[in-house]
């Protein structure tokens, strides 16, 4: 069973990657729209809280920055 403790570091791991991973695409649209001579700020937030959700989504799978932590098992 998890605990507590292993829920708060993954909130806290999780959130640390959604934001650089919002920031990432933040950037990398702002770049793309000013070559193109138009930055659309509705189109960058919108992607940028897209990407956001994903990376949340995503480390539902797992998070290799927080292990868990089996005490039902035997050491060997």
């Amino acid at each position: 069973m998890k605990d507590s403790k292993y829920w708060n570091r993954w909130f806290k791991a999780a959130g640390v990657r959604a934001v650089k991973t919002v920031a990432q695409t933040a950037v990398a649209t702002i770049g793309t729209a000013s070559v193109l001579g138009e930055v659309n700020w509705t189109m960058i937030v919108s992607a940028s809280l897209l990407s956001g959700l994903v990376s949340i989504l995503t480390s539902i799978a797992g998070i290799p920055e927080v292990q868990v932590e089996n005490t039902d098992l035997p050491t060997v």
